[in-house]
């Protein structure tokens, strides 16, 4: 009998996988022999240790285990003194009141007043409020005016100081930039002192100026200094 050729050519491919599967197989044993060449079994087991532990054999490393008397004796500790903590701050808070109260009161420097110039004070008032200016110094390539500000009123005055106007005696007008004066005036408020700069370029052949300022957002009042002697 003549074997068909798709017989044979079944049979050929069976052998081969078979073939293939056991080379694949005792590589793999091989290999995997080889890799576990290093590994042994460990020298004793997780039960005998606890086994040893348990009978208070603590030199070899084992778990101890603590008693119920000295876990209860440190957790009472522990909230004692979680307990005990408030208070200790609250006898802070008493230390510390009772040492501010020991300080002195620091009071305010008083300032020391200036030998007025000729042609000064100059000032000028609006509902109460008072502007004056109580001196011009040149310094540091600017004119300095010392000016204060006081509110006798029953209202807080707000001030942008963006809004204030400095002009010349011949109407032109000047750049200037203050420091100290305040933003708020409140009701019967004590005197503030400021500084108002102008640079002394602008100043040429200038021999008086005048400030103009006005409340901010209501522009109610207007504070208008003139005539504010600046000759050298």
């Amino acid at each position: 009998m003549k074997l068909n050729s798709t017989v044979v050519l079944t049979l050929t491919l069976l052998a081969l996988m078979l073939g293939a599967g056991s080379v694949s197989a005792f590589l793999g044993f091989d290999i995997g022999s080889k890799a576990l060449k290093g590994v042994t079994s460990p020298d004793s087991r997780p039960t005998t240790k606890f086994a040893s532990a348990k009978t208070g054999n603590s030199q070899h490393g084992g778990l101890v285990l603590l008693k119920e008397e000295e876990i209860l004796k440190t957790v009472k500790a522990r909230i004692e003194g979680k307990s005990k903590a408030p208070k200790s701050e609250q006898e802070e808070e008493e230390t510390e009141t009772v040492s501010n109260k020991q300080k002195p009161e620091e009071k305010p420097q008083e300032e020391v007043e200036e030998k007025p110039q000729p042609g000064f004070p100059v000032s000028a008032e609006s509902d109460g409020v008072n502007l004056s200016v109580q001196s011009a110094r040149y310094s540091g390539g600017a004119l300095q005016l010392r000016v204060k500000m006081q509110n006798k009123s029953k209202n807080t005055v707000r001030f942008l100081y963006s809004f204030l106007d400095v002009s010349d005696d011949r109407g032109r007008t000047l750049s200037a930039s203050t420091d100290g004066l305040p933003s708020e005036l409140p009701n019967n408020s004590p005197t503030y002192t400021g500084i108002v700069s102008i640079p002394t370029a602008l100043l040429d052949d200038v021999k008086s100026i005048s400030l103009s300022l006005t409340d901010y957002p209501a522009q109610q009042l207007k504070l208008e200094v003139s005539d504010i002697p600046v000759g050298r």
